[in-house]
């Protein structure tokens, strides 16, 4: 599979609330991945499928932040099913970037396996040889729980109502905040609304009863997530270079699936 070149310019626009997230990470930081263990045959026409599959997922970044894909070919052996889509509040430029990113770490990543899927800070992207599109997916694929803080009222309670606020709001992207919470909240664009409200409030859910009185949580579903930040605890874990609380991390595909560690 030839390697995509990355575009070099990297420019956050910020809408509505600050990111839980440092802005030079929003691209960068690499979240989760994994690859199925169904191989193709190089040269073949999957391959070449794949290929086009990849290229108009990063072509159509450039003036969408959601699309998908179906390449068919001669046999049903050579279908491949994929999508991409960006974080609600990453401009057009920043979503090429990352979508392109995205698809250079699954290429290396995956080589010579059917499926794959990478998830970025700002960007996911699946690929695979049986169709996921349009398929609910409510399985933990990543949970990311900060340091206890202890049970404060005042804070917990402007946790819950942010979360509270991203489970009644509609749309496939959903952010706010409240004092020093931040939260938001992205279901994959294949879902329908009601398939999109149960995901998120299936995320919600989970992130409050594993994560407790942690300052700042992810819990990313096979097909939406759902995230807080106390306080800019996002930041001050990135600025360090790394998570300050245990990671749960699960890489779940259609197929049987090999967990990668992260770069």
């Amino acid at each position: 599979m030839s390697k995509i070149p990355l575009p070099f310019s990297i420019f956050l626009s910020l809408i509505f609330f600050p990111p839980i997230i440092t802005p030079s990470s929003i691209i960068d930081s690499y979240l989760y991945g994994g690859c199925t263990q169904q191989k193709y045959t190089p040269a073949s026409p999957y391959e070449a499928n794949l290929n086009s599959l990849l290229t108009s997922l990063v072509n159509s970044a450039t003036f969408s932040t959601y699309n998908n894909f179906t390449m068919v070919g001669g046999s049903q052996q050579d279908v491949v099913y994929g999508l991409y889509q960006c974080r609600g509040d990453l401009s057009m430029p920043d979503c090429a970037t990352c979508v392109a990113r995205a698809v250079t770490k699954a290429g290396d990543m995956c080589r010579g396996s059917c499926g794959g899927a990478v998830q970025l800070d700002g960007c996911y992207v699946k690929y695979d040889n049986a169709t996921f599109l349009g398929v609910e997916d409510k399985v933990v694929v990543l949970k990311q729980c900060g340091p206890s803080v202890g049970y404060n009222p005042e804070g917990m309670g402007s946790r819950d109502a942010v979360l509270g606020g991203l489970a009644g709001s509609g749309g496939p992207f959903r952010q706010g905040g409240s004092g020093e919470v931040r939260g938001m909240a992205q279901c994959v664009g294949d879902l329908s609304y009601g398939e999109c409200q149960d995901c998120v409030s299936e995320a919600i859910s989970k992130l409050k009863s594993d994560c407790g009185t942690a300052d700042y949580g992810d819990m990313f579903l096979g097909k939406c997530y759902a995230r807080y930040s106390i306080g800019g605890a996002h930041q001050a874990s990135k600025a360090h270079g790394k998570a300050r609380g245990p990671v749960l991390l699960i890489v779940a595909l259609l197929l049987t699936i090999i967990l990668v560690s992260s770069l």
